[in-house]
């Protein structure tokens, strides 16, 4: 069975071998059909703490590596730099 991916932006890399990364949905309401954007931030385990804040990655579903990470950074679809 293929495990999930999904692309995020990178919030904060001040833990060490972690980043915290907000993945962006976006969904319509079941009953209006507004589109809604909904957000959720995942812990991710970043080897080498390459990640820095702004970065678009994509993140992969692994085993639990502690107590809130269980995705993995596969790739860095994009650099970027929150001012």
């Amino acid at each position: 069975m293929p495990k999930r991916q999904l692309k995020g932006t990178v919030l904060s890399n001040k833990m060490e071998q972690t980043a915290v990364v907000q993945v962006e949905r976006v969904k319509a309401h079941p009953l209006y059909h507004k589109v809604l954007k909904r957000r959720k931030k995942y812990m991710a385990h970043d080897d080498a703490n390459e990640a820095r804040p702004g970065d678009v990655v994509l993140i992969e579903e692994c085993r639990p590596l502690s107590k809130h990470k269980r995705w993995r950074i596969v790739s860095w679809l994009e650099r970027g730099e929150i001012r």
